[in-house]
Order: structure tokens, then sequence, then C-alpha cells
């Protein structure tokens, strides 16, 4: 299996929506078309929010993952 490259990464523990979202989209802006964007949340209801809004912006989230017991990892590649 390819290893995904990870073009940068956003720490958004201790956040709630909707800034999870906002913060998120905001990184992607500063982002080339196609470069990859790892988010790590803390907030459950994130887990669902930001990639729900992320692919609503016309991204594409590539995958959602527990990481532990409250974290998460959200990765999604900039349209």
């Amino acid at each position: 299996m390819e290893t995904l490259r990870i073009d940068d990464e956003l720490n958004l523990k201790g956040e709630v929506c909707p800034y999870t979202f906002v913060k998120s989209k905001l990184a992607l802006e500063d982002m080339e078309s196609g470069q990859v964007l790892r988010v790590l949340v803390d907030h459950l209801p994130a887990v669902t929010n930001v990639p729900r809004s992320l692919t609503n912006e016309g991204h594409l989230v590539l995958e959602v993952v527990q990481v532990n017991d409250i974290d998460w990892t959200i990765t999604v590649r900039k349209a």
C-alpha cells in the first residue's frame, strides 16, 4: 500500500465546531490544489461535521481515523 504524503498538519485539539471547520478551510486556502492536509481533532462532532463540510466545499476527504480514545485525524486533499 502506498504511503500518503501529508503536505501540512493542523492540530485542532481543544477546538469545537464550527471553529474546527473554519480553521481547516482557512488552512486549505493557503495550500495548492492536490495537496493533502491532515487535521487532528478531539471534539467528537467535528469527526462528522468537518469531513461533511469540506466535501461540500469540493475537497476530497481521504480518510477519517480514530487515533486513540479521544483523538481523530481527518485527511483531506485540496480540490
